[in-house]
């Protein structure tokens, strides 16, 4: 049999062609660097067949061709092609040697011949998986659809839109990158990137190559400026240094495809599920997950987890299979990332959420509607106040983002301790508009890196002084340790914290039952908010749905809405406007009334919508208006306070 495929591949000058076929575990690896077809399994039939012998010895999940600085992936269904007409032409050469040599460079042709040449030969075609593969087969251009990216790239793109995709969008990406939309009839919605690095020539392609070689060879001096110089030693006259060493920069200190996806405005969360190979990474756009052309390889995926074990400098292995950390996208961009690993995955997964160029304030959270001027000038008065919130809500929903948006509500005089095992919150923006802010890095378990237990970041916390303290997410035993303190009034001020729950009957339950604190202390709580997200006609968005005060009565703690969502619209149930409200009760300061509170809210609610009206709802611009407005509350008291002694002298006077 091998000296009948021998004979059959070697039956004429052009049979061969300049491709080195290699075998890495399950991957078919093809060096076509000195290939006039230059691995192109599409376009050239010397290629296909130098494959297709390849794989009569041996079955692959996938084949790489590589040349001038560009790997190009045959997955999936490609794959299967390539697979099934090398089993083909091993069966089929004893009986038809024409058919053999048509099955190495024509497969799908071949299978068509195998189907008229009676049910013998269209057997074979049919057990071999040739016939299936084929049938659904218009063009080699669909049927070898590769997932191409330059040597440097970790992540691999398809080259070539849904061959039934109908063009909605064209997007222009900050990374340089495009992107655009497609629509598939039955299918949806996908995703598909451009790269930057499409727009390379050969010359410049090849030498993107050869600094990447020359960096990961250590040839180059300097962490940081290491891709340019990488790029400097080997370019050439005319060579577009400045473009390549930001693609190089990209994909060797940044995160590839996924910083490109995560550049699109639109793009809040990218998904890339174990096994990396198998899975197209998707993304959250709009609010809805749609695929992308975009498949991170296992290398791109081990690499990015060592990056994130350096950078959180938190174990992430086998021994400890979970990983929640942050990271820098670009000069001043965050993201979150949350990954997994065998085994408890098939391999590392991550999903990677933007947490947005800038933190928003409450006037922002205003502007985008996700509460109305009313229920957010009671929120600001009430942390203004010292009060003691949770907000409740679900995986997504937006607490850390309502939380963030409450700290710009404390005055700047307030001493804030932070304590999160994720950072998420907008302490360094806090701390650039002079706010006195000390965060605590929590680890969730002792043995997880840098950090204390939540419990004790809390106890320490409470040895830095008195001031507002903010708890990322409440969920352990700390809650006992919180609690307490609220009771006795040892933080001094506000006390705000983020937990899983769906409203204040939920969040009691998981207090009280599952953390073990005392009913009575949980009685110290003001106020439960409860958010969610869901679909609405222009996407998905998230809205406050909740607004609760707690209530310590003899029987217990019960809950008295002040603000609930109608129809998509957060309205007063009119407890505060009867007078009614234990919270604004609690608020009052020596002297005032229920309508000095009252009017207060009235003023706040007016102040939000002008800087909403006005587009001044970025951190920088509510800092300013907001000292405004309290040094001419300073101004106000001390005024009337001249005036009252004016009055007292006078009386004294008479």
């Amino acid at each position: 049999m091998r000296k009948l495929l021998d004979r059959i591949r070697g039956g004429g000058d052009d049979g061969y062609c300049g491709c080195r076929p290699a075998f890495d575990g399950e991957t078919l690896r093809v060096d076509a660097g000195d290939c006039a077809g230059a691995g192109k399994l599409a376009e050239s039939e010397k290629c296909r067949a130098t494959v297709v012998d390849a794989l009569t010895e041996r079955d692959a999940e996938r084949v790489v061709t590589r040349t001038d600085g560009v790997e190009r992936a045959y997955e999936d269904r490609a794959a299967a092609l390539l697979v099934a007409a090398g089993r083909f032409a091993e069966r089929i050469a004893f009986r038809d040697e024409r058919l053999a040599e048509r099955a190495r460079r024509d497969p799908l042709r071949a299978s068509r011949d195998a189907d008229a040449r009676g049910s013998q030969i269209s057997g074979v075609a049919a057990e071999t998986g040739l016939a299936a593969v084929a049938e659904s087969a218009a063009s080699y251009e669909t049927a070898l659809r590769p997932y191409v990216g330059p040597t440097v790239a970790g992540a691999r793109v398809a080259a070539r839109p849904p061959a039934d995709g109908r063009l909605l969008d064209t997007r222009s990406l900050d990374t340089g990158s495009d992107a655009r939309i497609y629509e598939r009839p039955g299918a949806g919605r996908t995703y598909h990137l451009l790269p930057a690095s499409w727009r390379l020539d050969a010359d410049a392609r090849a030498t993107l190559a050869a600094a990447y070689r020359l960096l990961a060879a250590g040839g180059v001096d300097g962490e940081d400026r290491a891709p340019g110089r990488a790029v400097r030693r080997v370019a050439d006259e005319g060579t577009p240094v400045t473009e390549l060493t930001e693609i190089l920069e990209k994909h060797t200190r940044g995160f590839g495809a996924v910083s490109d996806l995560l550049s699109d405005p639109a793009v809040s969360d990218v998904f890339a599920t174990a096994p990396v190979d198998d899975n197209p990474v998707r993304v959250l756009f709009d609010g809805d997950r749609l695929p992308t052309n975009v498949r991170l390889t296992e290398q791109d995926a081990a690499a990015l987890a060592s990056r994130f074990r350096r950078a959180s400098g938190r174990a992430f292995s086998r021994a400890s299979p979970t990983l929640a950390a942050s990271a820098e996208i670009g000069d001043d961009r965050t993201v979150r990332v949350a990954g997994v690993t065998d085994p408890v995955s098939d391999g590392d997964a991550f999903v990677f959420r933007d947490q947005g160029d800038e933190p928003l304030t409450i006037p922002a959270l205003v502007a985008n509607g996700t509460l109305p001027p009313d229920a957010a000038a009671l929120l600001s008065v009430a942390v203004e106040r010292s009060c003691a919130g949770l907000i409740a809500g679900t995986r997504g929903a937006g607490k850390t983002t309502l939380l963030g948006a409450l700290l710009w509500e404390l005055s700047p005089a307030t001493r804030t301790v932070v304590i999160e095992d994720t950072p998420e919150l907008p302490v360094g923006a806090l701390l650039d508009t002079d706010r006195d802010v000390q965060q605590l890095t929590t680890a969730v378990d002792a043995d997880d890196g840098p950090g204390i237990t939540p419990t004790a970041a809390l106890r320490t916390a409470l040895r830095l002084g008195e001031g507002a303290l903010v708890l990322g997410e409440v969920r352990g035993e700390e809650a006992q340790v919180l609690y307490e303190a609220m009771r006795v009034g040892a933080s001094g001020s506000a006390v705000l914290g983020t937990i899983h729950g769906d409203g204040g009957a939920s969040v009691r339950e998981r207090v009280v039952a599952d953390l073990d604190v005392p009913e009575s202390s949980f009685a110290v709580t003001d106020l439960v908010v409860t958010v969610a997200a869901y679909e609405g006609p222009e996407g998905r968005a998230r809205r406050v749905e909740r607004v609760e005060e707690v209530l310590d009565r003899e029987d217990g703690v019960a809950f008295a809405s002040l603000f609930e969502l109608h129809d998509g619209i957060l309205e007063p149930t009119g407890r505060i406007g009867r007078g009614e409200s234990r919270l604004l009760d609690r608020l009052r300061r020596s002297g005032e009334s229920y309508a000095d509170i009252r009017k207060l809210l009235s003023d706040r609610e007016a102040e939000l919508e002008r800087l909403v009206t006005e587009s001044r709802t970025r951190p920088a611009d509510v800092a300013t208006a907001y000292g405004v407005r309290r040094r001419d509350e300073r101004d106000a008291l001390r005024e009337n306070e001249h005036s009252d002694r004016a009055e007292v002298d006078g009386e004294a006077g008479k």
